[in-house]
């Protein structure tokens, strides 16, 4: 003989996500269709896309009947640099090199992180522990990915969910950016495995301290 417990758990929410710039698609990813404007933001400061903020003149979300579209308009002078390095990701496998057109854009330099940063074994320990108390759809799902900013005392600052990793982190620096956010005290927190396209994204960012 023997017991059976039944639970119900939601599913995340999986949808195609276009990130265009002046008109023209340069990625579309498999995304949680929230937060969406922290998303394309951070996405084109993470990819090095804008220089900044004030280079995004305009930011719209779309809905089409099979996905959603961030539309930015960048500034001319930045829209004139990114058509030469333009790229084009399609793909639900979640790397964040899958379908660049080239072996440089792959390595693509990113910039030294110049810090004295630093933080306590407590306060990170703080931090970690105040992060699953703020994944709100991983409470419900048990199934996406978080990123989250802590301060030197490890005070969770903001957070960010999404099935894919790179997109959660993408949609936390949107989100930092706005809040004009100092990326170079601090710490990042991820609940996934550090792959280099992570820390090549954290890097552009300088943020100085990865867990």
């Amino acid at each position: 003989t023997g017991y059976w417990w039944l639970s119900e758990m939601a599913l995340p929410e999986e949808a195609p996500v276009a990130l265009s710039f002046n008109g023209i698609t340069h990625a579309v990813m498999l995304a949680t269709p929230a937060d969406l404007e922290d998303f394309g933001a951070g996405f084109a400061l993470c990819e090095a896309m804008v220089q900044g903020p004030a280079e995004i003149l305009g930011l719209e979300i779309h809905t089409h009947a099979v996905g959603l579209e961030i539309a930015m308009t960048l500034t001319a002078r930045r829209a004139s640099a990114l058509a030469e390095r333009r790229r084009s990701l399609a793909g639900p496998t979640g790397c964040g090199l899958c379908g660049v057109d080239s072996l440089a854009q792959a390595n693509r330099a990113v910039p030294k992180v110049e810090s004295t940063a630093k933080i306590s074994e407590s306060a990170l320990r703080r931090g970690l522990a105040a992060l699953p108390l703020q994944q709100t759809l991983n409470r419900e799902t048990g199934a996406v990915h978080a990123a989250a900013w802590i301060d030197n005392d490890g005070t969770l600052v903001a957070l960010r969910e999404d099935v894919g990793r790179h997109n959660a982190l993408d949609k936390l620096v949107g989100a930092l950016a706005k809040a004009k956010c100092d990326l170079s005290q601090g710490v990042l927190l991820l609940t996934s495995r550090c792959s280099v396209e992570l820390v090549m994204k954290a890097a552009t960012m300088g943020m100085p301290i990865v867990a």
